[in-house]
């Protein structure tokens, strides 16, 4: 007859407590991955949408010289100053990303908004060249007009797909892994890809600089240029600073090319800001945009006078 041995009471108490210790840990890793840890399946907010692609693009404004410190509330109405992202946001704002003023940071990114705020940032390093194909997106109807020629071109440079049935699944929310897989894209085809060489810039004629006092330390520069028509823009791309003059620089924005726009001359103005020890003018050079045939077009300016104070 066989006799049952018992177990010291230490050694059943060690026993107990390592499977209690084991199926802890068992619980603690399947909460965890119902909870988000999963990349595939967690996913964005705004914030951190903006974030990852400022960070993963190298975007930054290191070639801005700011006299009046920016802030997010600036540029958006929902971006705390104090934020940990607000930072990105201000970068986002000057890197063609084309963020809505009053984004909020906590909502939640669909696969449609983060593919639009990639192809800004894309589209701001340079223009590339796009073989004319237009792909069929089985629910294109839920796409934006808006939004179809970034995701297009996005898809052309395989930044983005379609699933094996052709959606693209646009309302859905970005998960982790494929900002990621979007980003990483995005940052190879810009290293591997060549813009297009960029011709003098479009007409535009009689810059015009004004000053006004905006604090005691800090000067309003208004620059404002004629277009020949609406469709064109005006940025101010740097400001160059040479003994006492700060020498504004800027570049027209090119029209798109999809609209008609009535030739009717119009006026353009932007702002920056400039120390008011600073005297203002318009950078030292002659630009000339060459028409067409290589035939001479007309100054983008043509002199450094500065601004009246």
């Amino acid at each position: 007859m066989k006799t049952k041995r018992k177990l010291p009471m230490a050694i059943l108490s060690l026993v107990v407590a390592f499977c209690l210790t084991l199926s802890g840990s068992a619980f603690a890793s399947n909460s965890s991955a119902k909870h988000g840890n999963d990349d595939s399946k967690a996913t964005i907010d705004a914030a951190t949408a903006v974030t990852m692609i400022v960070k993963g693009l190298g975007l930054n404004i290191d070639d801005i010289r700011f006299f009046k410190e920016p802030k997010a509330s600036d540029y958006f109405t929902k971006v705390k100053d104090n934020a940990p992202y607000a930072g990105d946001f201000i970068i986002a704002q000057h890197n063609g990303l084309g963020l809505p003023k009053d984004i909020d940071p906590a909502a939640k990114v669909t696969r449609e908004q983060f593919s639009v705020w990639l192809y800004g940032a894309l589209s701001h390093k340079g223009d590339y060249a796009w073989i004319e194909i237009f792909a069929i997106i089985k629910d294109a109807k839920l796409i934006s007009k808006t939004s179809m020629d970034a995701i297009q071109k996005l898809l052309i440079a395989k930044i983005v797909t379609l699933d094996g049935k052709g959606y693209f699944y646009p309302k859905s929310k970005v998960t982790v892994a494929q900002a990621k897989t979007m980003i990483a894209r995005t940052a190879a085809f810009i290293q591997n890809t060549k813009p297009i060489p960029q011709p003098e810039p479009p007409v535009l004629f009689d810059p015009q600089l004004t000053t006004e006092k905006e604090t005691d330390a800090v000067t309003k520069v208004t620059l404002s240029v004629q277009a020949p028509h609406a469709g064109y823009g005006v940025v101010i791309t740097g400001i160059k600073f040479d003994g006492g003059t700060a020498y504004i620089q800027y570049k027209a924005v090119q029209p798109d090319p999809d609209k008609i726009y009535a030739q009717v001359i119009t006026e353009l103005k932007v702002v920056t800001y400039v120390a008011s020890s600073y005297k203002v003018a318009l950078e030292p050079q002659l630009v000339v945009d060459p028409g067409p045939n290589g035939s001479t077009g007309f100054p983008i300016y043509s002199d450094a006078a500065p601004a009246s104070r």
